[in-house]
């Protein structure tokens, strides 16, 4: 019995170790890139609803965690009543509410700081709403985090 418990344990002991090698691929794994994101580093993102197109442009471009980020908004028509705020698109973390520093008809810019996850691919959806033509309207904007 005891040669029985010996050999399961080295059994054992021999498949982690050879599903242990050297070459850390969590931190090497690439994604493959999601056309549906908004990519920044090629220019504005844009949405449409009515007849109205609103641009989302987020710097830095690659949109590191836990570093201030500047948003700008760039819409065709004047737009009112606009807020914005950030949250997960695959899991809860937080609402982050971006703070309005700048508005004029067409152009608005803010600030925000969004935390960082431990899985290497966060994706983010900012809610753009706001009022044109006397109607409440919502935008959907995803981007990858630490998109390098």
């Amino acid at each position: 019995m005891y040669k029985i418990n010996k050999f399961i344990i080295l059994t054992f002991s021999l498949m982690f170790l050879m599903a242990c090698n050297g070459d850390n691929t969590a931190e090497k794994q690439t994604f493959p890139v999601d056309k549906t994101l908004c990519q920044f580093s090629t220019g504005e993102c844009y949405k449409k609803v009515a007849d109205i197109t609103v641009g989302l442009m987020i710097d830095p471009v690659n949109t590191p965690s836990e570093k201030p980020l500047n948003l700008t908004l760039t819409s065709t028509q004047a737009i009112t009543n606009i807020s914005v705020r950030v949250e997960g698109r695959d899991m809860f973390m937080g609402v982050i509410p971006v703070s309005l520093s700048s508005v004029t008809d067409n152009e608005i810019h803010g600030n925000l700081i969004f935390g960082s996850c431990s899985s290497n691919y966060m994706v983010w959806r900012v809610f753009v709403s706001f009022d044109y033509q006397q109607q409440p309207r919502t935008l959907i904007y995803d981007f990858l985090a630490d998109n390098n």
